[in-house]
């Protein structure tokens, strides 16, 4: 049942630089890494906060140089979100904090879209790419980056939101959101993961957003959950990425069960996989869920995405909804 056919819709492209990947990279690239190894790395994956994760996912990055070091990671993803029976992902992309390092827009966005445009040949999968705003970053990077981005010629399915949510309100981000769904871009956020239900509402009334990414602390806001529930507004929640950062202590007492019994359009998806112990198949196969919920689940997972309808009906009746 974990296989069966869904979309993911919250995964992190640099997150799924698996140790081995990383090492290779480095190598190739003339890097000199902190650890000596796998195993010394991988000790590493313990995580008491959000921000105790991104401080080793932004350093991990360093190992991104070249486009074809962009365009091996997400393939590297793809071929595995196959085996997931993922049939249409859309992946966030941290275009910040690459050029932060200097490495070109260009370099970024073309190594990934190369692998991306081959997906659905290669691997059956559609795809779209979603650019995400370091919130912990300047209003004005954020306004160049995107900027950047419309001035390319790559094409983008949307905006959204990441990094460290507290302290980093969804309102600081208006005018780049504006700009982006003037674009024609639709708009995701991050919020209501370790952030206060407060910035659930921010994204929803401030920036415009389509979907929200996590959204686990909606709970704690009656009149957030009825809202969330009355116009169907989709959440994308990442269960073992909850546990890894500990903002559930563990899937037993993960929240998404009464999400769901609240009529709220929740999806699973993996966030950031080769750190928090497994592929969206793992999320769905670690809840324990009876294989009629997993099926509801899926059949979300399509419905929240940005497919067109037509594409849509097609993998609801491969999936038997």
């Amino acid at each position: 049942m974990s296989r069966l056919p869904k979309a993911e819709l919250h995964l992190h492209l640099e997150g799924t630089l698996e140790p081995e990947m990383i090492f290779r990279f480095a190598e190739r690239n003339s890097i000199r890494l902190p650890y000596v190894d796998v195993d010394e790395l991988a000790a590493r994956y313990r995580f008491d906060s959000l921000q105790s994760f991104l401080d080793l996912y932004y350093a991990n990055m360093a190992t991104l140089l070249t486009g074809e070091d962009f365009a091996e990671m997400t393939e590297a993803y793809l071929a595995r979100a196959a085996v997931a029976g993922v049939r249409h992902a859309e992946v966030f992309l941290d275009p910040q904090a690459h050029t932060a390092r200097g490495i070109p827009l260009d370099a970024v966005l073309e190594g990934v879209t190369s692998a991306l445009g081959t997906a659905e040949q290669r691997h059956g999968i559609s795809t779209g790419l979603i650019v995400a705003i370091l919130r912990d970053q300047s209003a004005e990077s954020a306004m160049t980056t995107l900027d950047a981005v419309l001035s390319s010629d790559v094409e983008v399915l949307g905006i959204g939101l990441d990094s460290a949510e507290v302290g980093h309100p969804p309102s600081k981000f208006v005018e780049v959101f504006a700009k982006a769904r003037a674009n024609g871009l639709r708009a995701v956020a991050h919020a209501g993961e370790e952030g206060p239900p407060s910035y659930i509402w921010e994204a929803l009334d401030l920036l415009q957003v389509e979907r929200i990414d996590h959204g686990v602390r909606c709970l704690e806001d009656d009149a957030l959950v009825h809202r969330l529930a009355a116009e169907q507004i989709p959440l994308t929640v990442c269960p073992l990425s909850n546990v890894r950062l500990q903002v559930v202590p563990d899937l037993g007492r993960h929240p998404l069960p009464e999400m769901l019994d609240r009529n709220l359009l929740v999806t699973v998806n993996s966030d950031d996989p080769a750190y928090f112990g497994g592929y969206v198949d793992d999320n769905y196969a670690a809840l324990s869920l009876p294989p009629e919920t997993l099926r509801q689940l899926a059949a979300n997972s399509i419905r929240a995405s940005f497919l067109d309808n037509t594409r849509k009906s097609d993998l609801l009746s491969e999936l038997g909804t």
